[in-house]
């Protein structure tokens, strides 16, 4: 089963290039996030059309987060944590791989910059309330993937130059702890668990030539519960949409499970 993970910066927007990745690349699941969407909006004939059912949790204009998948997916949720500022921010689903039932979650972490603002106390409500969360949900099912723009970035390793952004929401050392807190729980962060020296990137800022500078950083991660881990085949960072005309600032990441 391959299940994909691609911030698309705008459904509306980007629905060539996301009609075109599915063609070619034909992910099983491709979580989506920050669809800038409402659900009246969103263009689920378009995907049938290509062969895939939508989940979807929108918002309008901002945020919103979708399940596109070839099979139908159930026990949505929609509700995973309170949020104060009724975001659409994760949506969860089951899903059903060989005999096993795995509790897939996408998420879209908010940004929390800049850090002297309420956006940054709010990033770290939201991430300590999903932690929370993500506990009590390990006590029911202890086969889970999350997946989707966490805006964090784990280790220096994962950013071009780490010292621009010591006093970043995405890179400040207790945003990284809270992320290392959800690892220790019972994850990997399965892209540094496969490649532990490799460099590459998920976003790259539309500003200054980043892409072509390779000025990026990796922010969308696959978190896989210890459970899983002898199921997991490969991942994959696929840079092509980011070099199309009018991408998303992100790439998809790909994740192949047995």
């Amino acid at each position: 089963m391959k299940i994909s993970s691609w911030n698309v910066n705008s459904v509306r927007a980007r629905i060539s290039n996301i009609g075109t990745y599915l063609k070619y690349s034909s992910p099983d699941i491709l979580m989506i996030q920050e669809i800038k969407t409402e659900e009246k909006n969103y263009p689920f004939n378009y995907f049938k059309d290509l062969g895939y059912f939508s989940n979807v949790f929108g918002q309008k204009s901002y945020n919103g987060v979708a399940f596109l998948s070839k099979k139908k997916i159930d026990k949505i949720n929609k509700s995973f944590i309170k949020d104060k500022f009724n975001q659409s921010r994760i949506i969860e689903a089951n899903i059903k791989n060989k005999s096993e039932e795995i509790k897939l979650i996408n998420i879209y972490v908010p940004n929390g910059n800049p850090i002297e603002t309420e956006k940054y106390e709010y990033k770290k409500i939201w991430l300590k309330s999903f932690i929370k969360e993500v506990k009590n949900k390990l006590l029911i099912n202890k086969n889970i993937i999350i997946g989707g723009d966490f805006n964090v970035i784990p280790e220096e390793i994962d950013v071009y130059n780490f010292k621009k952004f010591e006093n970043d929401a995405l890179f400040k050392l207790e945003i990284r702890k809270k992320f290392r807190e959800l690892l220790n729980l019972g994850f990997q962060d399965i892209y540094r668990f496969l490649n532990k020296e490799k460099t590459e990137y998920t976003f790259w800022d539309y500003m200054a030539g980043s892409w072509q500078k390779n000025y990026g950083m990796r922010i969308d991660h696959f978190l896989v519960s210890s459970n899983l881990l002898e199921n997991i085949k490969s991942i994959n960072i696929n840079k092509k949409p980011r070099s199309k005309i009018k991408p998303s600032d992100h790439t998809p990441i790909e994740l192949e499970i047995n």
